[in-house]
């Protein structure tokens, strides 16, 4: 007997919930992997290049999966537009990230780096004119609030001199992904979000690799630990290949908005990560700080509509 449409849609409700969840378990343990291989002393730009050239197969593979199923003639234009993605979104925005975990806690790091809605925000109204309503600053300001408690926190822990640097970098990262998200709405809806995630995180592999061979020996890539080759291919597949896939998936079942709500599990899980396996001291500034950024980031698209 077939199943009826009711348990037909709790079944891929149930599918679409577990696939955000671990979507954002994923991406929550990509700051994880970083700092655990820093330890064995590889420098930001090797570590790059191991993730991405570990994650390129699987993007190549994505790629032609897609023109295989719907093809379509990439104009010039469309080309020019998705490296420009992949520069923002993947490149740039993850060479910052690394760099700024070099001084700060993967706890603040994930912290700073889940403001960048509220950045897409500012951005819109700054360059496409629309407009800020009061429920949308208010959310702001509990945002920013938050983040400024949880900086406050890692300023008064050891080499706190460096927390500035760390957290300007990663702030970067997150207005590099914010330039890319709203730059990928019309790309998106054009070419679809799997064809865009392929091609420009295509390009900022070739990007990492490149940037990679002009300033490092080639030879340092096999030099480097075993164990940094094995964090950096979990960091490729389980931080940047599978979570990519497994958000789509649940914003196919679930829709955009219950799926982005899963994803505020990421500041958390980064958290209890970095105080379970790190080592990395848990206060309560830290708490609350990522309690309100959390809060005032889920607030956004409700205020974007009043």
């Amino acid at each position: 007997m077939s199943a009826t449409p009711s348990a037909h849609s709790a079944r891929n409700a149930s599918i679409g919930m577990t696939c955000a969840v671990f979507g954002a378990l994923g991406f929550a343990m990509k700051a994880i992997f970083i700092k655990l291989a820093y330890a064995h002393g590889v420098d930001a730009e090797t570590l790059l290049a191991l993730r991405m050239g570990y994650a390129l197969p699987f993007f190549i593979g994505m790629g032609v999966a897609v023109a295989l199923r719907n093809p379509i003639t990439l104009s010039r234009r469309d080309i020019g537009m998705l490296f420009l993605l992949g520069v923002l979104g993947y490149y740039l925005a993850s060479y910052l990230d690394f760099l700024g975990l070099k001084y700060i806690t993967a706890a603040l790091e994930r912290i700073t780096l889940f403001i960048y809605p509220t950045l897409v925000v500012v951005l819109s109204a700054i360059f496409l004119r629309k407009p800020l309503t009061r429920p949308a600053v208010v959310a702001l300001a509990i945002c920013y609030a938050g983040a400024i408690l949880a900086f406050a926190h890692d300023l008064g822990q050891p080499h706190g001199d460096e927390v500035m640097k760390g957290t300007l970098l990663v702030l970067g990262s997150a207005l590099s992904y914010a330039l890319y998200i709203m730059l990928s709405g019309e790309e998106v809806g054009r070419l679809g979000s799997t064809r865009v995630a392929a091609w420009a995180t295509g390009f900022a592999c070739l990007l990492s690799l490149t940037q990679f061979v002009a300033i490092r020996p080639l030879v340092s890539i096999v030099e480097q630990p075993w164990q940094v080759h094995a964090l950096s291919l979990a960091m490729a597949v389980f931080s940047t290949v599978l979570p990519i896939w497994l958000t789509s998936e649940a914003i196919r079942r679930l829709g955009a908005g219950p799926a982005s709500m899963v994803g505020t599990l990421g500041p958390v899980i980064t958290i209890l990560l970095g105080w379970l396996i790190l080592g990395e001291s848990l206060g309560a500034l830290q708490i609350v700080g990522a309690a309100l950024v959390i809060y005032g980031v889920s607030r956004i698209p409700k205020a974007g509509k009043a």
